[in-house]
């Protein structure tokens, strides 16, 4: 067998090419979580929607992006990261154009209900193609695409007010548009032949010494490998349909009962019919995992510590950091008095911070080790949640900037997460680990939401509860700085 190493002559160029096309894929999934929110009011307006169909409008798109994220992650494996990608990025597009041209709720909802489903196929796709790179690429695009992530979590409700004020509400969905273009192209450029590193069948093998190797087609050789002919190593052609459907129930029912579960009550007949659906969902998926002979996700990677130690750290940074931005907004201006303008930009320096400290990651992994940069990060981002809880009527930026600034630089800190998941799998199952990832992110940020305001109506006053939802927040990040530390090299 004739084996082409490839690690020696990879091209700077088309590296930074496909670093630019994770980040900016992961910033355009991840901002349309949040910029729709604050535009609700206009939407409401020109389009007569009730109530009802403005909550699908807003958590229509987290729905399919979250219950279809491990799919995405399986068709990544299957049919290749490339092909997948583009066809995320030509979903999400098309939809984005159909949501900004809607001319009633129902086609918006649906559009909405579309670009889920395109990010679904995106995001775990973006992680996959990262995953045969040598370990520095890896760790510096992979700390590319969080930051990408986090940027547009902050910027997200200072991009949608700010469209909703000077300009029409449906350039909210249209500037996606030239922008997934772009994307696309930008694509087709750095992955030309559909397969990370040049191989013509994309069954790419990482080595110890950070150079791969590219298999001849069908030898189903390398990590994991499984010895099939066809396609990539380890990964198998079989799609494990039963346990798609299984986690698509599973992630689906449970995204929908935390969303609507406190707009709703916890005990109204369609959440408790989405938590039984969520309960049924996980049982059988682990049950389909087991059975199939080619299973979506090899539940033996979540023996792997640096694995499962990466999930579970990701889940606690989200819960924590998630459900205190959605509450944050509302106690900076029904608190401490800043006006809706002001509330937004309080999260502009966290953004900058994050972008600009984020470079620096890397190189304090290779001084410090992942595991104790990413628990360093964690305790600062603890810190600044404890900092903030301090915070009382009549404070202005100069007690609220220290707690911010602490919160991005500790969240930029914590990069290397996704890179020690990804290198603890082999490359074969890396949609699937991208997908594991992505859905810890979103789902802890759903949970995290539902916590922290479990906290906050239990109190009575709004920034007593406010300040416990912090401090318990800060605790959950402190776990995950423990754990950190415990499983990751």
């Amino acid at each position: 067998m004739s084996l082409t190493v490839t690690g020696a002559r990879r091209r700077p160029a088309r590296v930074w090419a496909l670093f630019l096309v994770t980040g900016l894929a992961g910033f355009m999934t991840t901002l349309d979580n949040t910029v729709v929110t604050v535009a609700i009011p206009s939407i409401q307006r020109d389009l007569g929607a009730g109530l009802a169909a403005l909550e699908w409008v807003a958590t229509g798109y987290i729905l399919t992006f979250a219950g279809l994220m491990l799919a995405g992650g399986r068709l990544a494996d299957v049919h290749g990261p490339r092909r997948v990608l583009l066809a995320g990025l030509g979903m999400f597009t098309a939809a984005s154009l159909g949501a900004g041209l809607a001319g009633e709720v129902g086609v918006l909802v649906a559009a909405r209900l579309a670009q889920g489903a395109g990010a679904a196929l995106i995001l775990p796709a973006t992680l996959a193609v990262l995953a045969g790179r040598e370990e520095r690429q890896r760790s510096t695009g992979v700390a590319v695409w969080m930051a990408s992530g986090a940027a547009a979590l902050a910027l997200g409700p200072v991009a949608g007010g700010y469209v909703s004020e000077h300009a029409h509400w449906s350039w909210v969905f249209l500037a996606n548009v030239p922008l997934g273009v772009a994307i696309m192209a930008l694509a087709a450029v750095a992955l030309p032949d559909g397969s990370p590193d040049g191989s013509p069948d994309g069954s790419v093998v990482a080595l110890p010494d950070g150079s791969a190797v590219a298999l001849p087609e069908g030898s189903g050789e390398g990590p994991g490998g499984t010895g099939r002919p066809g396609g990539r190593p380890g990964g198998g052609r079989e799609l494990d349909v039963a346990g798609v459907v299984a986690s698509v129930v599973f992630l689906g029912a449970g995204t929908f009962a935390l969303t609507h579960g406190g707009a709703h009550g916890w005990a109204s007949p369609a959440v408790v019919v989405a938590v039984l659906g969520c309960a049924g969902g996980g049982v059988a998926f682990v049950v389909a995992e087991r059975r199939a002979r080619e299973p979506m996700v090899e539940l033996g990677l979540f023996r792997v510590r640096s694995f499962s130690g990466g999930v579970a750290a990701q889940v606690l940074w989200g819960l924590g950091v998630n459900g205190v931005f959605f509450y944050t907004a509302i106690f900076l201006q029904g608190v401490l008095g800043f006006t809706p303008t002001d509330s937004g930009m309080a999260f502009v320096p966290l953004a900058l911070l994050v972008v600009i400290v984020t470079p620096l990651a890397p190189l304090v992994e290779r001084w410090l080790g992942a595991g104790r940069t990413v628990a360093a990060g964690l305790v600062l981002v603890a810190g600044g949640m404890a900092l903030a809880a301090t915070l009382e009527a009549g404070d202005g930026w100069g007690r609220l900037l220290p707690a911010v600034c602490a919160i991005g630089v500790g969240s930029a800190l914590t990069m290397p997460l996704g890179s020690a998941v990804l290198g603890a799998v082999p490359e074969a199952r890396a949609g699937v680990a991208g997908g594991i990832f992505s859905v810890s992110r979103e789902i802890s940020g759903l949970f995290g939401i539902a916590a922290v305001g479990v906290i906050v109506h239990a109190a009575g006053d709004f920034a007593t509860g406010y300040a416990a939802g912090l401090l318990a927040a800060a605790g959950l990040v402190l776990a995950g700085a423990l754990i950190s530390l415990a499983t990751l090299p």
